[in-house]
């Protein structure tokens, strides 16, 4: 099942809602805001990211401007974790995750990941044909 972490003035948010939509892709939408991300939730995310905190950490927030100071002492995971938590606009969104996948933030060609192999084979075959022709 997709998770999408999302927020309510997110506009890569509102397009990547909308594309699972068009796809018929079922996902469980959470708003980090209003349901804060669960301990255990956060750890999945972080072990599938390549760059660990660096890649969800959104750097242009407001949050992180404000708490930049304590972001650079060496914090646990558990500490980030709490700053998460009560400052969820530390979080770049949308984040996308299934069992085997996350992405960060909302790229039209980097979500169709979440598509089965089965319907990105159709649709490669239908782009092909519209080439050839």
């Amino acid at each position: 099942m997709i998770t999408i972490y999302t927020s309510h003035n997110s506009n890569s948010s509102r397009k990547a809602k909308a594309w699972l939509r068009k796809y018929q892709l079922p996902f469980i939408e959470q708003n980090v805001f209003t349901a804060p991300l669960s301990y255990t939730a956060f750890k999945e995310i972080l072990a599938q990211t390549e760059n660990g905190t660096t890649d969800i950490i959104s750097t242009r927030s407001k949050a992180y401007r404000q708490l930049k100071p304590l972001l650079d002492d060496d914090l646990s995971l558990r500490q980030l974790y709490d700053l998460i938590r009560d400052y969820p606009g530390l979080l770049r969104r949308p984040l996308i995750i299934d069992e085997r996948r996350l992405q960060i933030g909302y790229n039209v060609d980097d979500i169709r990941q979440f598509l089965p192999r089965k319907i990105r084979r159709l649709e490669l075959i239908k782009a092909l044909r519209r080439s050839a022709a």
